[in-house]
């Protein structure tokens, strides 16, 4: 008998959005970017919209996103996925089109174009992974990283005098005219895990009704470049995270 005729339909719990690829993620045990892959899937699967979504990936940890997501992709260079987006959307307006980017991505090298789309108000979701810290190339400093936080680059803890402040760019994004939905969100339970796909439905539906642009910031873990289990790296974020970037919705026309 195959698996098929074994399982109960009735019975069957979970089942793997058909938009998720069936191969192995190359992220590291405990990250937050794949359970945010399985939600942006799910919402895709639901919403019934596969053949009319385009991805926009990153630089960064995510920039495999195309082997793992089943929709069409587009590879943007470091920091310009919004402008990309900007270009699809216009010239395919009946198009869902994301982008998905970490911290290092939309807050650093990317900000001008990340500013200037949600200003335009063009009819995109952005997707913001933030973990405060740059993940894929050693874990230095991000414009993210906390007060105090130790990274590659620095060792001792960031510093206001010597480096800045946290870079809290969410809420400026809510101040611009162009923006219809912002919201911050994680997914390190399953009551949040919930908040955030019910989030991602909305700026998906959002993308189509010409409201602006919708923003859905994730604070996530990233246990490799915090140099902690998965486990404390999810108390740290809670701890430490939140306080600087709280989750809720800070905007929604």
């Amino acid at each position: 008998m195959t698996t098929e005729e074994i399982v109960n339909p009735a019975n069957l719990v979970y089942k793997k959005p058909s938009v998720l690829n069936d191969v192995n993620m190359h992220y590291c045990p405990g990250c937050s970017h794949g359970v945010v892959h399985k939600l942006v899937a799910e919402v895709i699967d639901e919403m019934d919209i596969q053949n009319q979504t385009i991805g926009v990936a990153p630089v960064g940890c995510a920039v495999f996103a195309y082997k793992y997501l089943d929709v069409d992709f587009q590879e943007a260079a470091h920091g310009r996925a919004p402008a990309v987006a900007t270009g699809i959307k216009r010239l395919l307006p009946d198009r869902y089109v994301f982008t998905y980017q970490g911290d290092g991505d939309l807050a650093a090298i990317g900000t001008a174009e990340t500013i200037h789309a949600c200003n335009r108000g063009e009819n995109i979701v952005i997707i913001f992974i933030n973990n405060g810290i740059y993940g894929m190339t050693g874990g230095q400093m991000a414009p993210t990283t906390l007060i105090g936080m130790k990274t590659a680059t620095s060792p001792y803890g960031r510093t206001a005098e010597l480096n800045g402040y946290p870079l809290n760019i969410t809420p400026l994004l809510a101040q611009l005219e162009g923006t219809c939905y912002v919201t911050r969100q994680s997914v390190h339970n399953v009551a949040n895990i919930r908040k955030t796909k019910k989030a991602l439905r909305k700026a998906f539906e959002n993308s189509m009704m010409n409201k602006g642009t919708s923003v859905v910031e994730v604070v996530s873990t990233c246990n490799s470049g915090w140099k902690l289990s998965p486990e404390a790296s999810n108390d740290w974020m809670v701890e430490n995270m939140f306080p600087e970037y709280p989750l809720g919705d800070m905007k929604d026309k």
